[in-house]
């Protein structure tokens, strides 16, 4: 069992000790879904104010839903569909202040008012999507754009 309580005062210090935590986490592991699971876990119990951590993965050109932390969830999303599906179609971090103004959002959950996502790629493949999603209208900004782009860097190497 893992205790990985981080605790910073600023945005920069919690990225850094979540992005160290998490290296350390799946050092070693090969298995994507293992890693997925524990990345899920990990980001989930460390940001605040956030009701929603996951991956959708990229399985024959869709994403399919893996391994989360939060309420059931959209099992299928289409490239270029919601917040996810244009991640994963211009391999752009998506960062939403408020989903219902995105157009086309797909609402998996009610109580989701921000989101953002990452597009994982590995030599020049997209694997899937890191989404975090918060109750909190306006939750994500350009810090946690870049602490979330090191989470899913570190991710890509591993998935």
């Amino acid at each position: 069992m893992f205790d990985h309580r981080i605790m910073a005062e600023d945005k920069l210090t919690l990225y850094r000790d979540l992005a160290s935590a998490l290296e350390g986490l799946i050092s070693g592991e090969t298995d994507a879904v293992a890693n997925m699971a524990n990345a899920a876990a990990l980001i989930y119990e460390t940001l605040p104010d956030v009701n929603w951590t996951g991956f959708y993965r990229n399985v024959d050109g869709e994403l399919v839903l893996g391994p989360f932390q939060g309420r059931a969830a959209c099992i299928r999303i289409p490239f270029g569909s919601g917040v996810c599906g244009t991640a994963a179609a211009t391999r752009e971090t998506q960062l939403v202040d408020d989903v219902h103004a995105f157009p086309g959002h797909i609402a998996c959950d009610s109580a989701s008012n921000s989101e953002i996502v990452v597009p994982l790629v590995n030599d020049g493949e997209l694997i899937g999507v890191l989404d975090i999603d918060s109750p909190v209208t306006g939750r994500f900004d350009e810090e946690d754009r870049a602490g979330c782009e090191r989470l899913g860097e570190i991710l890509s190497r591993v998935l």
